[in-house]
């Protein structure tokens, strides 16, 4: 077993947390995870190399990474959504919804140690796998894979807390606390992850069937025009996009209603997404689609779309019934929703059908996939960066794209954009991602990188506070752990 460094004890494992993590073969990707310990064994040879980078994968679909506290921080904060649920139920989810959030949240913590282990995973295969004698183009491939799901880590990180401790190698043990590095300084390291993993990682259809879901050329250049759209870099957004969607890699012929079922999972509309499995001894999956699910049906019905985003959809935009369950529906597999129902509304988006493949575990080890970077929101980023840069034509066609997908034979609904002003069209590729991209975990870091989260949340009678609420605090935990060395963020 690798031993653990007491710097990452103090920054980024606080509490029973282990580096040593569930790793898998080579089948991960193919939905047949094994779950293995990261030992020494793991760098001395190829098959190691394999294994100890899908223990970053596994990573990906643990609770701290992408269940409970992600959802708090990137969806219960936004004007998509509200805690749900019973009120007293997980009452510290409440924080994220309202804005009064404070250090000691436990979510916080979680969410820190669910990035940071992803991100120690990442550096051991970055920094050992180079010495192994092996395969040198999977060797390559191996890195350029870590490399990306680092800079994912750090990006949700940077976008959660602005500067965080920069940590890219492995240290000893008597290594001291890390301080905070600046925002710059961690979106440039994000950038030079993800233009050494565009350098070598293979596009999606040079992969095996067995390994979809691997990180791509293309989700490689996905994150980075993202990266660059959030620093306002909008010829580099421009370039990157274009680049991605003239590939031939993906589309937008997955009907819409088909994305979030599992015949939706790695489909041409997928850039990356978190692989979950139902195996038949359980283990496999994610607890993401349980907390979402109805309350007093199916899950725990946290995370619910809330009134102002049912509002928001255009008259007979067909994305609202794909993204919105209501009391007494009846789903696409026949299930009826119960009409007592502790909320109005809940994701369709996390909806497992009851013809689906299941665990023998239940619903908290969900086969559902997580997604997380689409294709539609590609040609978004691209109108959006077109829009910026005076290309008016370019964003309407990328926008009407969009629009066109979603309409699909029905030509009374969703009207081709018709250009008007550029700040017209911006509102409008701003309405479009709500409308397309609604419970993704995008809406409220796009209202902060807009400069309009303020606004927007306090009409709703969120307590939102221009220079504060932007980022979250760094969890009290971490600074205690540092000896003092992380500073808190303003206004906390």
């Amino acid at each position: 077993m690798i031993s653990i460094s007491k710097q990452f004890l103090r920054i980024a494992l606080v509490g029973s947390l282990m580096l040593t993590g569930q790793a898998c073969s080579e089948e991960f990707l193919d939905k047949k995870p094994q779950g293995e310990l990261i030992t020494e064994d793991f760098f001395n040879s190829q098959e190691g190399a394999v294994q100890a980078t899908n223990a970053i994968y596994w990573q990906l679909r643990q609770w701290p990474t992408h269940v409970f506290a992600f959802i708090g921080i990137s969806s219960l904060t936004s004007d998509d959504a509200e805690k749900g649920s019973e009120p007293g139920d997980a009452s510290f989810l409440s924080e994220f919804d309202q804005f009064t959030v404070t250090s000691t949240n436990g979510g916080l913590n979680d969410f820190w140690n669910g990035q940071y282990l992803g991100i120690a995973k990442a550096n051991q295969v970055i920094e050992r796998v180079p010495a192994i004698e092996m395969d040198e183009t999977l060797k390559a491939r191996l890195i350029g894979e870590a490399k990306m799901l680092r800079a994912y880590l750090y990006f949700n990180l940077v976008r959660a807390f602005g500067g965080v401790p920069l940590i890219t190698q492995l240290q000893d043990d008597n290594a001291p606390a890390v301080p905070r590095a600046s925002k710059q300084a961690i979106y440039q390291q994000i950038e030079k992850d993800l233009n050494d993993a565009i350098a070598v990682l293979p596009e999606k259809s040079q992969y095996a069937a067995t390994e979809l879901g691997r990180a791509t050329k293309g989700a490689a250049k996905g994150w980075l025009a993202k990266v660059s759209m959030y620093q306002g870099k909008w010829s580099e957004v421009l370039r990157l996009t274009t680049e991605i969607m003239q590939s031939g890699q993906y589309d937008l012929k997955t009907p819409y209603e088909v994305i979030f079922t599992e015949a939706g999972e790695n489909t041409s509309e997928s850039l990356f997404e978190v692989q979950n499995a139902a195996l038949p001894q359980g283990g496999g999956g994610s607890q993401y689609a349980e907390v979402q699910s109805v309350r007093g049906q199916f899950g725990w019905g946290f995370n619910v779309p809330s009134e102002d985003l049912v509002k928001s959809y255009e008259p007979g935009d067909p994305r609202k019934a794909a993204t919105i369950i209501e009391r007494g529906e009846t789903m696409p597999d026949g299930v009826v929703i119960i009409q007592n129902a502790t909320n109005p509304y809940y994701n369709q988006k996390a909806y497992v059908a009851q013809n689906e493949t299941r665990s023998p575990n239940g619903l908290g080890d969900s086969n559902k996939n997580i997604r997380l970077l689409r294709y539609a929101d590609i040609v978004l980023m691209n109108a959006e960066a077109a829009n910026e840069l005076g290309q008016s034509q370019q964003a309407v066609t990328s926008l009407n794209a969009v629009r066109a997908r979603a309409r699909g034979s029905n030509a009374a609904i969703l009207p081709n954009v018709v250009f008007a002003s550029k700040e017209q069209l911006k509102a409008a590729i701003w309405k479009e991602r709500r409308a397309e991209l609604a419970m993704e975990h995008d809406r409220f870091w796009d209202l902060v990188r807009q400069g309009r989260a303020g606004t927007v949340l306090r009409a709703l009678g969120k307590q939102f506070v221009d220079g504060k609420n932007e980022v979250m605090p760094i969890p009290q935990p971490q600074i205690d752990a540092s000896g003092g060395i992380l500073t808190q963020n303003p206004g906390y």
